[in-house]
């Protein structure tokens, strides 16, 4: 009797690196999109830097000077940036048919989802370090060391992991660019000037107050601001705690799109 032997399948990691090599060739190839990214941050840094230098005496600011206080603030706004445009890729796939392929093959769906969130994370990590060199070369100077230095990366992925499967999941459920470059532009520009971004809540109305105290981004922010300082906030835990929460929430949220997609197909 002859046996049929069942065709191997390729392990969960093997599947997942596959799709992480897939997506890091395009970016690359294309490598002008995450370079690009870079300008605005580098605008940020040296324009507001130099136009605020003032406020850094005022006490809310420590003694620090305002150009210590904004580079946190624009590490994580630009990972919120980077993050809320993550869905692009997918959509991209969508409407040249490479998903349907992705989901007719023996590849795990979260494979799929970790393979392209893996490569928006190393894109982060260097989007990241280039805007601490950047904030040093303007003044910028970070007292926690290198603990410090990677306490705030680490937050900084903690927040592009949120923001990254997001718009995963408004990618796949919209497939639509428009929307989700309208959703994305509805949702980061507050989230950026509602929280310590730029400016100590000390000298915020009372009701910014109120809303930057439950905003994710002024955790990542305070956290960040913290460990570059050496200093972390008294609050620290539970942000970095209601971080990782949604990190988790989106990510299965960004699982449940992707099988809502294939069902719908």
């Amino acid at each position: 009797m002859t046996t049929i032997l069942a065709p191997a399948r390729a392990g969960w990691f093997s599947q997942t690196s596959q799709v992480l090599r897939r997506w890091l060739i395009a970016a690359v190839r294309q490598v002008w999109g995450p370079a690009m990214s870079l300008i605005q941050p580098v605008i940020w840094i040296v324009l507001f830097g130099q136009v605020f230098q003032s406020l850094g005496a005022l006490p809310q600011f420590g003694g620090a000077g305002y150009i210590d206080y904004l580079v946190p603030g624009i590490l994580m706004m630009t990972v919120l940036y980077s993050g809320a445009w993550a869905g692009t890729g997918f959509i991209d796939d969508i409407d040249s048919g490479v998903m349907d392929q992705y989901l007719t093959s023996p590849v795990a769906r979260s494979a799929i989802v970790t393979g392209q969130l893996a490569q928006q994370l190393v894109i982060n990590l260097a989007q990241s370090l280039v805007v601490l060199g950047i904030g040093w070369l303007a003044g910028a100077r970070y007292p926690g060391g290198a603990g410090g230095l990677l306490i705030a990366l680490g937050v900084a992925t903690v927040l592009a992991t949120i923001f990254c499967c997001a718009s995963t999941a408004v990618a796949l459920m919209s497939r639509s660019q428009i929307a989700l470059i309208s959703l994305s532009q509805l949702v980061v520009l507050p989230a950026t000037f509602l929280s310590t971004t730029m400016m100590p809540a000390e000298l915020m109305p009372q009701w910014v107050q109120d809303v930057s105290r439950w905003n994710p981004m002024t955790w990542a922010v305070e956290l960040g601001r913290g460990g570059l300082a050496g200093t972390l906030p008294a609050d620290g835990w539970w942000q970095l705690g209601g971080l990782a929460v949604l990190a988790a929430l989106s990510f299965g949220w960004a699982m449940r799109s992707i099988g809502a997609y294939q069902r719908s197909i």
